[in-house]
C-alpha cells in the first residue's frame, strides 16, 4: 500500500511534543521504561482514518494508548470500521498495569471487538485476575477464538477456536527484551495474512522476537524477512 507524502491525520499546534520514551536495561536483559506520551494523550474517534482501515488487512491496536476515556472511543472505532470493510482486529495488551486499571473495559474490547488477541503471561493473568497461566488460558479459549500468549522462555501458545498450540522459542542470547512482544505480534501477523498455517505463524513470530532480543534497541540487525523464510 502506498502512503502519500503528506501527514494524513491534522498536525497538533498547541505546544504538546512528540511522545518519548526512555528505556533501562538491566544485566539479564529485562528492560524498565519512563514514558511520556505527549501529543499521543490527544488521539480521538476523530483522528481514526477509514480510508486506511479499509485498505489494511489487520489493524493493530496498541493498548499502552487506553488510558484517555477518548482513545478507548478510538479502539472501538476503529474496530467497527475494521468489521465494516471486512478487516481482521488485533489488539496487544501491552501492559499490566494498564490491563489492571481498565480491566472491564479490556474484557469488553476483547470479548467484543477483537478477532486476535497478543498477550504475554503477565498481562493475560492481569486481565483474568489469576497467577496461573493455564487457568487465564482457559480463561481466553472462552472468551475469544484466537489468542497468542507469550511466554518469554517457555515459548508462546496458540489459542484458536478452542484448540492450544505450544510453539517454542528460538533460542538466542537475551540482550535486550525491549520490542520482543510488538515483533512476535508482527511475525505472526506477517504469517498470518501471507496464508501460513498456525504452528508456522508462531514459528515466524518466535524467529522475529528472538532476533530482536538478542541485541540493544527494537529494530531488527538482520533481514528478517529472509530469516522468516519470504
Amino acid at each position: 500500500m502506498a502512503f502519500p507524502s503528506e501527514p494524513l491525520n491534522a498536525q497538533l499546534f498547541d505546544n504538546l511534543p512528540t511522545a518519548r520514551c526512555i528505556v533501562m536495561i538491566t544485566p539479564d536483559g529485562q528492560r524498565t521504561m519512563a514514558t511520556y506520551l505527549g501529543a499521543c494523550t490527544c488521539f480521538t474517534p476523530d483522528d481514526v482514518l477509514p480510508d486506511v482501515i479499509a485498505a489494511s488487512s489487520i489493524v493493530y491496536l496498541e493498548g499502552y494508548l487506553f488510558d484517555p476515556p477518548h482513545a478507548q472511543e478510538a479502539f472501538r472505532r476503529a474496530a467497527a470500521i475494521a468489521h465494516k470493510s471486512g478487516r481482521q482486529v488485533a489488539l496487544s495488551l501491552s501492559d499490566p498495569f494498564c490491563v489492571g486499571r481498565h480491566r472491564a473495559a479490556f474484557l469488553d474490547l476483547v470479548k467484543g471487538h477483537v478477532d486476535i488477541l497478543f498477550a504475554n503471561e503477565d498481562e493475560i493473568c492481569a486481565l483474568y485476575e489469576t497467577e496461573s497461566f493455564d487457568t487465564a488460558a482457559r480463561h481466553t479459549a472462552q472468551d475469544t477464538t484466537f489468542a497468542a500468549l507469550t511466554r518469554s522462555g517457555l515459548g508462546s501458545v496458540v489459542v484458536h477456536e478452542g484448540t492450544f498450540t505450544k510453539v517454542d522459542p528460538v533460542p538466542t542470547q537475551v540482550v535486550d527484551t525491549t520490542g520482543a512482544g510488538d515483533a512476535y505480534a508482527a511475525g505472526f501477523m506477517a504469517g498470518l495474512t501471507a496464508g501460513r498455517t498456525l504452528p508456522e505463524c508462531g514459528r515466524l513470530a518466535s524467529v522475529a522476537a528472538s532476533e530482536i532480543i538478542s541485541h540493544y534497541g527494537a529494530r531488527p540487525l538482520s533481514n528478517l524477512w529472509a530469516e522468516m523464510g519470504f
